[in-house]
């Protein structure tokens, strides 16, 4: 087929930028079979993100959540705070960040850069 689409869910995630790249591909065998085409990964996740970014320095992972609280801080007089203090901001991190990211196919493989990796950012404190 020319197309296809598969939902999925990934592994629950603690607050933070997590590399989720082989999760994704395990998820997506299909992609083998493509010698060329593109990937769209969509969250369907009002609090978390899925950004394409460097994934060889976890340290990166760690420096944008940090950056990410310092830009959208809990504790300001959000008017949405019934689902708690990291509800709000999460939301605004989400929206900066986005929801989709679209990464090329070629030769069954995505076609990332040498430190690229897709990341799952969760912006709640989830168990």
């Amino acid at each position: 087929s020319l197309w296809f689409q598969r939902e999925f869910s990934l592994g629950s995630k603690k607050r933070g930028c997590h590399k989720v790249t082989d999760e994704i591909v395990s998820n997506l065998p299909e992609i083998q079979q493509y010698k060329m085409g593109l990937l769209n990964i969509h969250i369907k996740h009002t609090s978390a993100s899925i950004v394409l970014n460097e994934c060889w320095d976890s340290d990166v992972r760690v420096d944008m959540e940090m950056m990410l609280n310092k830009l959208v801080p809990q504790g300001l007089p959000y008017k949405h705070s019934c689902e708690g203090p990291d509800d709000m901001p999460a939301h605004v991190k989400a929206a900066l960040l986005g929801s989709s990211v679209t990464i090329p196919i070629s030769d069954g493989q995505l076609n990332m850069g040498t430190w690229q990796g897709i990341w799952l950012c969760e912006h709640r404190d989830r168990a």
